[in-house]
């Protein structure tokens, strides 16, 4: 594992962007410059430079990355693997949620906003901080504000009075811990086993004790014919979540298996 890499994805100090294209670069093996969102940033800051009020930049700001710059987009149920990265999703327009809003929080900032990435039940969404009243609440997908009403209703799946919930920033961990996780689901899907087994080591450095992280680490194992390995793995599973239905399967299965007999790499 590299542990610069693990360094730089725990220091919350190192720009967030600059963490995700270490990743990139560490699970693909290419080299990015997140200069490529230059012009971008120059056309946002240029369109709001004019007015004076934040509200008012906050919102031509958005509407510049959406319509002018082509940055709406539909949901998906599944986001391809190029949709998570860096420079092919932004020149295509393509972007998962996760690595979406890093890039336009990282756009707006540099033009000369205050944004930050917040989790509203069931989204990942981009938040504009106007003033010590004002916020833009948005999806990253869409570019679609969230009114009070609708604010109030999501933070009510959360319990309690939701005018007291506090809609707290996400942490730097949390944000990529979401982003390898959408990564990792789609380079199963499109079965590019080997970056996928990248993509899970990094999900169990960063949380060793998941049992289901190690579940998709001997799955992967054992699609690369390394099912020595891979059954440690889907042992630990099947002892950690007994009561999982999968588990269960699981068990069944590795009763059945030989492990002697078992091709060994």
């Amino acid at each position: 594992m590299n542990e610069l890499l693990l360094s730089e994805i725990n220091a919350e100090q190192t720009d967030l962007l600059s963490t995700v294209i270490m990743i990139e670069e560490h699970i693909f093996g290419t080299k990015l410059d997140k200069c490529i969102l230059k012009n971008i940033v120059d056309i946002c800051a240029e369109a709001i430079e004019e007015h004076s009020e934040v509200l008012e930049q906050s919102e031509i700001m958005i509407n510049t990355l959406f319509i002018e710059q082509l940055f709406v987009d539909s949901s998906k149920a599944n986001w391809p693997v190029l949709s998570h990265r860096v420079k092919h999703g932004t020149e295509q327009r393509v972007l998962s949620p996760t690595i979406k809003a890093i890039v336009l929080r990282h756009i707006i900032e540099l033009a000369g906003l205050e944004a930050d990435i917040v989790y509203v039940p069931e989204k990942v969404m981009v938040r504009i901080i106007c003033d010590d009243v004002y916020t833009i609440i948005f999806d990253p997908i869409s570019g679609e504000s969230l009114n009070w009403q609708e604010l109030d209703d999501r933070m009510a799946e959360l319990g309690g009075d939701p005018s007291q919930v506090y809609l707290s920033t996400m942490d730097k961990r949390s944000v990529i811990l979401k982003h390898l996780t959408s990564l990792k689901t789609a380079l199963i899907r499109e079965q590019v086993f080997d970056k996928a087994l990248i993509c899970v080591d990094l999900l169990i450095a960063l949380r060793p004790e998941d049992p289901f992280q190690r579940r998709d680490r001997g799955y992967l194992l054992h699609q690369l014919d390394c099912f020595k390995v891979a059954y440690d793995d889907y042992q630990y599973f099947v002892q950690q979540c007994p009561k999982d239905p999968a588990a269960q399967l699981l068990k069944k299965q590795l009763a059945q298996v030989s492990v002697i007999d078992s091709k060994l790499h």
